[in-house]
């Protein structure tokens, strides 16, 4: 059992108090009943005698309990401790949800974190109870759960669209973790499946998540910086294709009365488990506001900025390698100059897709960045140079990013390319393994909404202050971009008392704002054959 999130008493309360924000964080496993359950379980609480905590359900799984069938804890949110957790167990629980096992085996995951199988496995066993295997049993039970529930597929393509080898195992495992067949599981999904009608192998679920959600900035965020083709947003809603292991797919994510949707059209349905996890990463949907709200709300200066947009998130990467070359692209030029420059590299080197919903190509290759990325790129020749040799090591796999990096070597190899200062290496470690402890000193929008909050503006004094928000200091960032959108106040005239309350920020004027504006976001650092006239973007 793993004690690193609370101690016993602390999560005994929790499931008294049958507390929603602790879902996902841990299990509950009553010795008496044989079953395990989300915290906030309706189910009447069991004596503390009776209970064991668990921090996953593959370990409960492997003590040889089964799912409560009311609470369903598969459904839970994800854990945030494996976005705080820099070390092997939470690697390789990212790397876990994002397929590695199934398309590597054990000792590709053990490669990736530098260790032999054996070890590994041992690893996990005493951090987390259960081993890679049981963990990656337990990601395919979650994943024939939501097949289950969010589609009319037969059961045998679910079966192997989840990743089981056979119908047989499927079977044996949904009776096992649930307590029920795959049928009468499908049969309790009430209004969460797909609607009649829907078009035939459509996926349409609802991620969980942990409220407060905001949405609107969060929208807003992906609209301003949407490359025409690849993506299209709008107020309450984004969609955009992706080149998965299966093949192509199209996704989108929508507000839907306080949750979030996930509509998918896949060329392979065994790609779902891995677009889920990007997804959730990309929409931070793991993260857990209240906590961090909490923390950030005990500073004078971020007060006010937190109650006015709860349950803010740090947006993350659909795809690691396309988030550098965004990154790399977006250097010392405006928002709009940066997407700008995506479209035409993605109209000239995109593959073509079918159209669906204003999407039409995916982002480009890195090989075809590699090679032709010099004769599309624009500004210039150093920094062109920096792109194309940043796709070319990706395209040979001499470099690869992913959300199981250790995020202080992956900072130490981009900083080691040519090009890649401090801003860029850690703006890409902050969206790609979700680090949620970033600050952007040398960025200027995060200094111009440090100015208006009251903190800190130049480089090193934000650097202190930002200490103190530790381990939340990405969303610290979030909050310093959000309020150097903000118009300033008059000089000399501070706001009457009997003013009138300014509107809220809405997703639309946050857009607006966003797109006129386009506040600089520099590398300071940069060399200066990389600068040109414009300043500043955050891809």
């Amino acid at each position: 059992m793993d004690d690193t999130l609370t101690g016993f008493d602390e999560r005994y309360r929790a499931i008294h108090a049958r507390d929603a924000r602790f879902d996902g964080q841990f299990v509950t496993a009553v010795r008496t009943t044989g079953i395990y359950c989300r915290p906030s379980c309706p189910a009447r609480t069991p004596k503390p005698g009776n209970v064991e905590f668990y921090a996953t359900s593959a370990a409960a799984h492997e003590a040889g309990y089964r799912a409560c069938k009311r609470c369903l804890p598969e459904a839970a949110p994800g854990s945030p401790a494996w976005d705080l957790r820099g070390d092997t167990a939470g690697r390789a629980m990212r790397l876990i949800a994002d397929g590695v096992i199934e398309r590597e085996g054990v000792p590709g995951l053990a490669a990736r974190l530098g260790y032999s199988s054996r070890h590994l496995s041992r690893l996990l066993a005493t951090e987390l109870g259960a081993g890679p295997l049981a963990l990656a049993r337990a990601h395919r039970a979650h994943t024939a759960r939501m097949l289950l529930v969010g589609t009319d597929l037969p059961a045998s393509d679910v079966a192997f669209s989840a990743g089981f080898a056979s119908v047989r195992q499927f079977n044996d495992t949904v009776r096992e973790v649930f307590g029920m067949s795959p049928s009468a599981l499908r049969a309790r999904r009430g209004a969460a499946g797909t609607g009649p009608g829907a078009e035939p192998g459509a996926i349409d679920l609802v991620l969980p998540m942990r409220a407060p959600f905001d949405a609107d900035g969060l929208f807003a965020w992906m609209a301003v910086r949407a490359v025409a083709g690849v993506e299209t947003a709008t107020a309450t809603s984004f969609a955009r294709t992706l080149a998965l292991p299966g093949g192509p797919a199209w996704f989108r994510l929508r507000a839907d009365r306080g949750r979030v949707r996930l509509e998918a059209r896949l060329t392979r349905l065994g790609d779902l488990p891995v677009l889920v996890a990007r997804a959730r990463r990309l929409f931070d949907l793991d993260a857990d506001p209240v906590a961090i709200d909490e923390a950030l709300s005990r500073h004078p200066e971020l007060a006010a900025a937190v109650a006015g947009t709860p349950g803010m998130r740090v947006p993350g990467a659909a795809d690691p390698h396309e988030m550098l070359v965004r990154a790399m692209v977006g250097q010392q030029i405006s928002v709009a100059a940066a997407r700008t420059a995506l479209v035409r590299l993605t109209e000239a080197l995109g593959e073509r897709v079918a159209e669906h919903e204003g999407t039409d190509r995916l982002f480009p290759t890195m090989a075809a960045i590699a090679e032709h990325g010099a004769d599309v790129l624009r500004g210039p020749a150093a920094r062109i140079r920096a792109i194309t040799g940043a796709a070319a090591l990706m395209a040979t796999g001499e470099l690869s990013l992913s959300p199981g990096d250790d995020a202080a070597d992956q900072r130490a190899r981009l900083l080691a390319l040519p090009g890649i200062g401090p801003w860029t290496a850690d703006y890409v470690r902050m969206r790609v393994t979700g680090d949620p402890d970033v600050v952007l000193p040398g960025d200027v929008a995060a200094r111009a909404g440090a100015a208006r909050l009251g903190i800190p503006a130049d480089a090193a004094g934000l650097t202190a202050w930002a200490a103190r928000t530790a381990p939340w200091r990405s969303y610290l960032t979030a909050h310093l971009w959000r309020a150097a959108l903000q118009p300033p106040p008059p000089p000399s005239q501070p706001p009457s008392p009997a003013a009138a309350p300014a509107a809220p920020a809405t997703a639309v004027g946050i857009q607006a704002a966003a797109a006129a504006a386009a506040p600089p976001t520099p590398e300071s650092d940069a060399p200066p054959e990389f600068r040109q006239p414009h300043r500043g973007a955050r891809p």
